[in-house]
C-alpha cells in the first residue's frame, strides 16, 4: 500500500494509490494537559478552537509548513493514517511533501513523525514540485514551468524543468498571517476582540486582495475590548482588503524575486506559458489579477487548487519503484528516501 501525505499547516490531505484522495482534515489536535491524553484531531478538534476550558488545548502543531510540536504531530499523523490504513500487517510506503526552504533538522522531524506510525519507508518531495504535477504541468521535460502554491501556512514559488527545481522561494507569512492581521484590524478600528476561527471565516467569505468590485458584508462576533461584553460588527470587503493587502503583496514580491533569478531561457518559456497558481488561498478574490498586474504574466488558477499538492504526491508514487530497484533511467522528482 502506498500513501501520499500533504502535511499542511492548516489542512492535512491523504491520497491512496488506486483510491484517490481519501482524507482532508484540518491540521488541528486537541489534548488534555493534565490527563496527558489526546481528545480529538481534525474537524472535531477544529470545532473546539478557542472554546476549550483551561486544561484542554486545541492547537495547530505545525507552523509555517514545518513541525512546531513533534509529539503532537506524531499523534495527529497516527490518527489520520490509522483511518486510511487500518491493516498493521502491511506497512505502507509514504510520500510526504516539504517546503522548498527547509533545514535538514526540520526535514528529519517530518520523517520521524511519519515513521512513528510504523511505515516501511518515507519519501520526500518538494511542495512546489508536487503542486506542479498535481496541476498538470510537465516538469520532466526541458521546457521551463513556474508555479506558486499559496497555502495557509506558506507560499512555495518555483521554476522547474527536467524534474528539478531551478529557482525557488518559500514565503512564510501567508494565510494564517492574514487571519492575524484581520484580528489586529478589528481590534484597532472597532475595539472588538475576535478569535482566529472567526477571522478565517471572514477572510474566506469576503476576503479580497484587490479593491472589491462589489461590497460584501460579513458579521463578526466577539468581545468588546473596553467593556468586556459581547458585541458584533458588520465587516466590509474593502476593510478586509485594507487588512490583508500588505501580506498579499509579500507573496507577489516573492514571485517577482524568483523571476529575477530565473535563467533567461526558462523565462522565455514562462512568458509563453504563463504562471500557474495553486493552493487554497489562490482562490481569494483578485489574487490572480494582482499577480498578473505586477508580473505582466498570464496567470492561470489550477483546477481544484487546494488538492494540487496531494494529487501531485499521488502521481509521484509511480516513481517509488525506480528508487527501490535502483533502476533510475530518467529524472526522478523524489528528493530522498528514509
Amino acid at each position: 500500500m502506498d500513501i501520499a501525505l500533504d502535511l499542511g499547516t492548516c489542512n492535512t490531505r491523504i491520497f491512496v494509490n488506486n483510491k484517490g484522495k481519501v482524507l482532508d482534515e484540518p491540521s488541528v489536535i486537541t489534548y488534555d494537559s493534565i490527563a496527558n491524553e489526546i481528545l480529538a484531531a481534525g474537524s472535531e478538534a477544529y470545532r473546539m478552537l478557542g472554546k476549550t476550558p483551561t486544561r484542554i488545548h486545541a492547537v495547530y502543531p505545525l507552523e509555517g509548513g514545518v513541525i512546531a510540536e513533534l509529539d503532537l504531530v506524531e499523534e495527529m499523523i497516527g490518527i489520520f493514517l490509522s483511518q486510511v490504513s487500518s491493516n498493521k500487517v502491511i506497512m505502507p510506503r509514504v510520500i510526504a511533501c516539504i517546503p522548498g526552504e527547509i533545514t535538514e533538522v526540520e526535514k528529519r522531524a517530518v520523517v520521524n513523525a511519519i515513521s512513528s506510525f510504523g511505515v516501511r519507508r518515507v519519501y520526500l518531495i518538494e511542495s512546489a514540485k508536487a503542486a506542479a504535477m498535481g496541476a498538470g504541468l510537465d516538469i520532466m521535460s526541458p521546457h521551463g514551468c513556474m508555479i506558486a502554491d499559496i497555502g495557509g501556512g506558506t507560499a512555495d514559488v518555483a521554476v522547474m524543468s527536467l524534474g528539478g527545481v531551478s529557482v525557488s522561494r518559500t514565503i512564510k507569512k501567508v494565510g494564517k498571517h492574514m487571519d492575524d492581521e484581520i484580528i489586529k484590524y478589528v481590534r484597532r478600528k472597532y475595539s472588538l476582540i475576535i478569535g482566529s476561527t472567526t477571522a478565517e471565516q471572514c477572510k474566506n467569505a469576503i476576503g479580497c486582495v484587490t479593491p472589491p468590485k462589489e461590497e460584501k458584508i460579513f458579521r463578526v462576533k466577539g468581545r468588546d475590548a473596553m467593556r468586556g461584553l459581547p458585541r458584533y460588527v458588520d465587516m466590509k470587503s474593502s476593510e478586509i482588503y485594507e487588512a490583508i493587502s500588505e501580506t498579499a503583496m509579500g507573496v507577489v514580491q516573492g514571485i517577482m524575486e524568483v523571476l529575477e533569478k530565473t535563467p533567461p531561457e526558462l523565462i522565455g518559456d514562462i512568458y509563453t506559458d504563463g504562471l500557474t497558481i495553486s493552493g487554497s488561498l489562490s482562490q481569494l478574490e483578485g489574487f490572480a489579477e494582482l499577480i498578473a498586474q505586477h508580473t505582466k504574466l498570464n496567470v492561470i488558477i489550477a483546477d481544484n487548487p487546494g488538492d494540487c499538492v496531494v494529487r501531485g504526491c499521488g502521481e509521484a508514487i509511480k516513481y517509488i519503484s525506480d528508487v527501490e530497484n535502483n533502476t533510475i533511467t530518467s529524472v526522478n522528482p523524489l528528493l530522498a528516501a528514509y
